[in-house]
C-alpha cells in the first residue's frame, strides 16, 4: 500500500513541470565556506568540495600541466580583510580566484584578480590578472582523502599555512601578514592621543 501511494505521488511530480523544478537533491560538490583570522587579518574561503568515489584524481581526472578551478563548479574564492603576502608577493586586501597547475612532484599555485569566471578562464587567462603566483612541492599524505579539503592551519601571529589536500595529495601555501607594522602603528596613534583637529570636531 505504502509503495503504491509512493508510486502515485511521484507520477504526479513528474506529470507536473513546475513542481519538478521545485524539487531540491544534494549537490554532487557542496560548496564550503570558511572564515578564519590570524595576525589581524581575516581571511574567507569558498570553494565547492568534490569526492574521489574510486577515480584516480591527479594524473587523469585532474591532468598533470593543465590549470585547475581546485575544487569544482564555480572558481574558489579567497577574501583578505586587509593585506597579505604570498610567495614574497604583496596581495592587496580584496578578493580572488585560486587555481593550480598540479604536477607530479610540485604545483604552481596562483591568486588571480578577475574572480568572474564560473570555472578556469581557459583562453581568457589574462598574466596581468595574475595577483600572485608560488610553487610548492607536492607532500603524500598516507590516509586517503575522500572529499577534496581546503583549511588552513600552523595558525601564526603573523600569518597561516593554506593546505589544499585530497585523494594521497596534499600542498601548503604559506600566508604572512604584517602584524608587527599594525600593531605598533596602534600602539603610536594610542600613545600620541587625539589631536587639536579632533578636539575642535568634537565641540561641534
Amino acid at each position: 500500500m505504502k509503495k503504491l501511494f509512493f508510486l502515485t505521488a511521484l507520477l504526479s511530480l513528474l506529470a507536473s513541470a513546475p513542481a519538478i523544478a521545485q524539487i531540491k537533491t544534494p549537490a554532487p560538490s557542496p560548496t564550503c565556506k570558511i572564515s578564519q583570522e590570524f595576525g589581524l587579518v581575516t581571511a574567507d574561503l569558498e570553494y565547492s568540495r568534490p569526492s574521489a568515489k574510486g577515480r584516480k584524481i591527479f594524473g587523469e581526472l585532474v591532468p598533470f600541466g593543465e590549470l585547475w578551478r581546485v575544487g569544482a563548479n564555480a572558481s574558489t574564492k579567497i577574501k583578505f580583510s586587509d593585506d597579505a603576502t604570498i610567495g614574497g608577493t604583496k596581495l592587496k586586501a580584496g578578493t580572488y580566484a585560486i587555481y593550480a597547475t598540479p604536477g607530479e612532484k610540485e604545483w604552481s599555485v596562483i591568486f588571480y584578480s578577475n574572480t568572474s569566471f564560473w570555472g578556469t578562464p581557459g583562453k581568457d587567462f589574462k598574466e596581468e590578472d595574475v595577483a600572485a603566483r608560488v610553487t610548492v612541492p607536492v607532500q603524500s599524505v598516507r590516509d586517503l582523502v575522500e572529499t577534496f579539503t581546503m583549511n588552513f592551519n600552523n595558525l601564526r601571529n603573523n600569518g597561516a599555512d593554506l593546505e589544499i589536500s585530497w585523494e594521497y595529495t596534499k600542498v601548503v601555501v604559506p600566508i604572512s601578514v604584517d602584524t608587527d607594522t599594525k600593531v605598533m602603528a596602534d600602539i603610536k596613534t594610542t600613545l600620541d592621543g587625539p589631536s587639536a583637529g579632533a578636539y575642535r570636531s568634537e565641540e561641534h
